[in-house]
C-alpha cells in the first residue's frame, strides 16, 4: 500500500466518474455529492489500490477509467461497502 498511490488514484478524474455512475446506478440521490465522500474509502481499498499501482507502474494514462485495471465490480464493491445510510 502506497499513501501516494492512494492520493493520485483519489483525484483521478476518471475514477471519480466511475463512481459518481455507480452511486448513481445505486439509486441515491445527489450521486456526486455522494461520491465526493466515497472518493478515499474508495481508493483506499485493497484491489482498487493494487490494481491503480500496477498500471502506474506499467505507464497506462488512463487507470481510472481503464476497465481492465479497475472493473466495474470493484468499484460497486467499494462503494457498497462505504456507502453512507440514505
Amino acid at each position: 500500500m502506497s499513501y501516494s498511490t492512494i492520493s493520485i488514484c483519489a483525484h483521478d478524474s476518471s475514477l471519480t466518474a466511475r463512481i459518481t455512475a455507480a452511486v448513481a446506478k445505486e439509486g441515491r440521490d445527489n450521486p456526486e455529492a455522494v461520491a465526493s465522500e466515497l472518493v478515499w474509502p474508495v481508493a483506499a481499498a485493497s484491489d482498487i489500490e493494487a490494481a491503480y499501482a500496477s498500471a502506474l507502474a506499467a505507464d497506462n494514462p488512463d487507470p481510472g477509467g481503464d476497465e481492465a485495471v479497475i472493473t466495474d465490480q470493484m468499484i460497486l464493491s467499494a462503494v457498497q461497502a462505504h456507502m453512507p445510510p440514505p
